[in-house]
């Protein structure tokens, strides 16, 4: 049942690095089940239940067969184990299970991850990523003597864990520097046709032979689904989601993709994607440079920014005008609000104070260009994406 060695034909696998697993490039992703970000985590409503269940009979028909969780995803390792092994009893053996969690000593980590296997229903783990490695001193702290990324390689020692990997929103160098310490299988990042900053480390990362993961490709890559007219004229006949899948897996260092697939024609689009060709065809390049020359449509939208990302003022530069790019070429600002709005959350998930006056003022024009009015396009971004604010689930 659901051998994972069974080629689909709306399916393609990859080796995913050094962990010699040949996964999906299709991974089901479990972040978003209805309900499922509600307390008490262990209470699995039948809806909840429901649409997991249903979203893992789709996935494996479809001929995915590597399933992603996390401990900070509530219910999603507990609705993943009752539905994989009391009411679908797949065999272990049949899929790879990829869960994370963040915690930060020894002890702490196996405690986690006890209680994972109990959530999970399971007696070992695939790929455990410690999760969120966003900035240098979460590297550091995770990574130390003791701490919890020794802990999990012990585990793997153990069996308990086969691979371990991080996942990260961190600075391009943080991430850099995480691949080349040695100590991962696998990175799950976020690269994407709209935010492409982490390409050098998906290229570092196939130099080390590491698995390569990409984060929420559909809604965190652009919210894919509600795409503007503009975007889906130029993707088509490709959806918008296809088409950027496509762009993703036209890199032979990415190896799988996280969709989050609960109904049924979620599944049937991602069939669309196949098969992925490498290189590109010609209507799939002609595609890219015209939406690459969208970018040129505002005399700043190739501004980058990224030399200020640590910018004493505390604003996340590059992340802000790159929200601003979307909104000013590609029609994409109702995606660019429902980002720009957890810059308030002043986290390590996405960190980045907002460009107030205040704020404004405090930045460095050093490294500025004479040509660029960068307070200007700041302050012109704030007032336009600045929305009330809501909450939002990360990663």
């Amino acid at each position: 049942m659901h051998n994972i060695l069974n080629n689909r034909p709306n399916m393609q696998y990859r080796r995913f690095g050094k962990t010699e697993k040949f996964i999906s490039v299709i991974t089901l992703g479990g972040m978003r089940f209805k309900l499922g970000w509600d307390e008490p985590r262990h209470d699995i409503p039948k809806e909840t239940l429901e649409e997991c269940l249903n979203s893992v009979q789709l996935a494996f028909d479809a001929g995915i067969n590597h399933i992603e969780t996390a401990w900070g995803y509530k219910k999603s390792e507990t609705v993943y184990g009752k539905v994989l092994n009391e009411e679908l009893k797949i065999p272990r053996d049949s899929y790879n299970l990829m869960t994370k969690g963040n915690p930060m000593t020894g002890n702490e980590t196996r405690e986690l991850v006890e209680k994972q296997l109990n959530d999970l229903q399971t007696d070992y783990f695939d790929f455990y990523g410690w999760h969120g490695l966003n900035n240098q001193e979460l590297f550091e702290q995770s990574c130390q003597s003791g701490g919890a990324v020794e802990e999990l390689l012990k585990l793997k020692e153990e069996g308990v864990i086969r691979h371990v990997g991080f996942s990260t929103h961190a600075p391009l160098e943080v991430i850099i520097r995480a691949i080349e310490s040695g100590l991962f299988e696998f990175v799950n990042l976020h690269y994407y046709y709209f935010d492409q900053r982490n390409l050098a480390a998906v290229n570092m990362a196939q130099v080390n032979d590491m698995g390569v993961f990409i984060i929420s490709p559909n809604d965190k890559g652009g919210r894919l689904f509600n795409a503007p007219e503009k975007v889906r004229n130029v993707t088509a006949p490709l959806t918008p989601i296809q088409w950027n899948a496509r762009f993703c897996l036209q890199n032979p260092g990415v190896h799988t993709l996280s969709f989050g697939m609960h109904q049924p024609q979620h599944i049937e689009e991602m069939k669309g994607i196949f098969p992925v060709e490498i290189p590109w065809s010609k209507n799939e390049q002609e595609s890219k440079l015209l939406l690459d020359s969208f970018a040129n449509e505002d005399p700043y939208g190739t501004y980058e920014g990224y030399d200020l990302y640590n910018d004493p003022s505390g604003i996340n530069i590059p992340q802000v005008l790159r929200l601003r790019k979307l909104w000013k070429c590609y029609d994409m600002k109702e995606y660019a609000k429902y980002r720009y709005k957890i810059f308030e959350q002043k986290s390590h998930w996405f960190p980045g104070m907002l460009p107030t006056a205040e704020n404004l003022a405090k930045i460095d024009t050093s490294k500025i260009p004479p040509n660029i009015p960068l307070k200007k396009l700041l302050a012109e971004t704030h007032k336009e994406l600045s929305v009330p604010e809501y909450k939002l689930a990360v990663d």
